[in-house]
């Protein structure tokens, strides 16, 4: 198709796109590099739990002022403060999303689940004895995932000619065991894995697991003084001072990159470092 992301066509038309936990962070960081990357007819859908931050960036994107093209002030962009974490946040999001989705005239759905938590890393495994306090992680940081995928795929539809992407932001850790990341590391396999399935039951969909390195944002401010190992945080304290944690924006026009290229395998995991 003509304006498939990997044909070379610059901006992509049409376009219904969708991020969760984009008030800050890595979410903020992707949202301002594909505003001026939605061409006509697009529309941008930002979740996060912040009202007044994700005010403060719709504002900032309506306005081009993201280095994009000049009236890409015309580029509809949508708010919604949720907590996705609890029933009444993910009612709200998921009543959102099937608005904005049921406009026969987008080609394109591109969905990117970023939301995340770290959990109370300061506990190990033996600590974690709090069902609530389990549920409620993998609430947020599973299941509500889950729902809204499923939610913004039936809402899209199998449309004739039409391009679907899933992006989730994933992370080293579905890969790697972290000792004191007991919940976040079965939270990111287990995501991992979701989407794998995802892919293979819908071979016609785009399913991509990015895992963007360790980036310099308040989740690894918490890193570094939270976690309950000790050598974790040291680790985290080291890439901090020899300056190795990466800015968000870069990985962001990496992940950027891959959905403008489009040879990904669906399901696979990249790596911010393999690219």
């Amino acid at each position: 198709s003509g304006s498939g992301p990997g044909s070379g066509s610059g901006r992509w038309s049409g376009t219904a796109c969708v991020v969760t936990g984009a008030s800050r962070g890595f979410g903020r960081s992707l949202a301002r590099l594909l505003a001026p990357q939605l061409g006509p007819g697009s529309a941008l859908l930002l979740l996060a739990r912040s009202e007044a931050a994700l005010a403060e960036l719709a504002t900032e994107l309506r306005c081009g002022a993201t280095g994009g093209v000049a009236g890409s002030s015309e580029l509809r962009v949508q708010c919604v403060a949720a907590d996705l974490g609890c029933e009444e946040g993910l009612r709200r999001a998921s009543a959102a999303l099937r608005e904005l989705l049921q406009d026969a005239s987008f080609g394109r759905l591109l969905l990117i689940n970023n939301a995340g938590s770290l959990g109370d890393i300061s506990k190990s495994f033996l600590d974690l004895t709090d069902l609530q306090e389990i549920n409620t992680y993998f609430s947020f940081n599973i299941s509500s995932a889950l729902c809204l995928t499923s939610v913004a795929l039936r809402a899209f539809g199998a449309r004739p000619g039409c391009a679907r992407t899933v992006v989730n932001i994933s992370s080293l850790c579905a890969l790697e065991p972290f000792p004191s990341w007991a919940l976040y590391c079965a939270g990111k396999a287990a995501r991992d894995m979701m989407f794998r399935v995802l892919a293979l039951e819908e071979p016609e969909l785009r399913v991509l697991n990015y895992a963007p390195g360790p980036l310099d944002t308040d989740m690894q401010l918490l890193a570094r003084t939270r976690t309950g190992d000790p050598g974790m945080r040291q680790h985290f304290q080291k890439l901090q001072e020899k300056g190795q944690l990466i800015d968000s924006s870069v990985s962001a026009q990496k992940l950027l990159r891959l959905l403008q290229e489009d040879s990904f395998p669906s399901g696979a995991h990249v790596d911010f470092y393999n690219i």
